[in-house]
């Protein structure tokens, strides 16, 4: 199977009618050289609609979710009409014809059967990718790519997968989507889809798997605060991971663990600029001079620290104090200790009265909301002297309310008002990439932002 690639295209790149025509130029290019096998998300917009069409059932109302279904499908017959194949876009009517009674008749279940929410909620969801992967194959094959349709709610990947690529045959999948061992569907969480192509390509030991979104790579910061960031040409799996835990939007965070296990590199395309080399992620990724490669940012973050003189030479503290955050599944960001206090970050704070209630008798609780993390990322940061002398020499007069480095070699992350986060991404990103490293040795020895 190392002749394999696995090309997973996201929401963005099947949006329309020419987005969906690009992804055929992909795919067509791809099959001269390699055995393809597609994995792709449903068409922009789709799963929220779908979702919020599950709502409004649950809520009593399926009828006011008919229109907005209605045009949901129409949507995806009117990119048949136009790119599939007379044939095949008849068949495409067909399917939705039929799509749309099933889809009605869960809505209908939903607002009877509030206990099934879960499970139904699941159902709808899927029609999204299974829809999006039937309407792919249809405009590959009108464009000369042998496609086939494969529902990835059945598939056992090399079984099912290995047999079309040995014909030279497309497989076509619907990212996203799986099924319990009962049968029953299930989905693998919202950005799931980037998972389904890791997991199918470790599945198959393919010799690459494709991202395709639509930007140019990851870039070295989010563009929406820093219009002047750029891609990123390689990444190590862990800066890699790293970025996309902290924020890197076009990266699934468990994406990186199927493709480090079978050391398969992570290539990260545009398709409307297919000719941009991207990013690669491998497994070393390569050393940028001065060490930094990217700054990622999350916001909307709440600081708790938790004080008590009981942790002076006691040991279980720190695992009665995890256990509070385990019961109510909420996941810790970053943690700071000492010898009386532990600082820990969380941004799902919605049982945050119960977690505090819960740490209170434990010690002193102070939370502080409206903050944020900056992460600094690259391989060598460690090792590269300086580095933390630069980063707080540039936002000097920005309060760092937490700093976390021991526990990664490729990161080093602190914590600021929220207010002001953007502010400081900003100026890092000069500092470190626009500013001539003389430049930076001098705003570190003098403390000048």
């Amino acid at each position: 199977m190392s002749e394999s690639t696995v090309l997973k295209f996201g929401g963005t790149s099947v949006a329309d009618a020419a987005a969906l025509q690009r992804v055929a130029a992909v795919v067509h290019r791809a099959h001269r050289s390699t055995r393809p096998v597609v994995v792709v998300s449903a068409l922009a917009g789709v799963t929220d609609a779908l979702l919020a069409a599950a709502e409004a059932a649950a809520s009593g109302d399926v009828e006011r979710t008919l229109p907005q279904l209605d045009a949901l499908l129409e949507r995806h017959a009117e990119i048949a009409g136009r790119l599939a194949r007379p044939e095949n876009a008849r068949g495409i009517r067909t399917v939705l014809e039929r799509t749309r009674a099933e889809i009605v008749d869960l809505l209908e279940r939903l607002a009877v059967e509030p206990e099934r929410g879960p499970a139904l909620r699941d159902e709808i969801a899927a029609y999204g990718e299974r829809l999006s992967a039937a309407l792919l194959t249809a405009v590959l094959q009108a464009a000369d790519v042998p496609a086939r349709y494969v529902d990835a709610r059945h598939c056992l990947i090399r079984a099912e997968l290995a047999p079309l690529l040995d014909r030279r045959l497309v497989p076509v999948l619907g990212g996203y989507i799986g099924a319990t061992l009962e049968g029953v569907t299930t989905t693998l969480g919202r950005g799931g889809s980037d998972y389904s192509a890791a997991l199918v390509g470790a599945a198959l030991g393919a010799r690459e798997i494709q991202i395709w979104t639509d930007v140019s790579g990851v870039l070295t910061a989010d563009p929406r605060v820093v219009p002047g960031a750029g891609t990123i040409p390689s990444l190590s799996y862990a800066e890699a991971a790293e970025l996309a835990y902290f924020g890197a939007k076009v990266l699934h965070p468990k994406t990186i663990r199927p493709a480090m296990e079978r050391d398969i590199p992570v290539r990260i395309c545009n398709s409307k600029a297919p000719a941009h080399p991207g990013t690669m992620v491998t497994a070393r990724g390569e050393l940028r001079a001065g060490a930094v490669k990217a700054i990622a940012h999350k916001s909307g973050i709440t600081v708790l620290q938790i004080s008590s003189t009981r942790m002076l030479g006691a040991y279980g503290f720190l695992r009665g104090l995890f256990e509070v955050f385990e019961r109510h599944q909420t996941v810790v960001d970053v943690v700071t200790t000492s010898e009386v206090s532990v600082s820990l970050t969380v941004d799902d704070a919605r049982s945050l009265p119960d977690i505090v209630a819960e740490l209170e008798p434990l010690g002193t609780v102070v939370v502080e909301s409206g903050r944020a993390i900056v992460c600094v990322i690259g391989e060598g940061l460690r090792t590269t002297p300086g580095i933390a002398a630069r980063v707080f020499a540039t936002i000097s007069d920005i309060n760092v309310s937490l700093i976390s480095q021991g526990a990664s070699r490729v990161n080093l992350t602190f914590v600021v008002e929220e207010g002001r986060v953007h502010e400081a991404v900003l100026r890092l990103h000069e500092a470190l990439f626009e500013r001539e490293p003389a430049d930076l040795d001098a705003a570190a020895a003098t403390g000048a932002p």
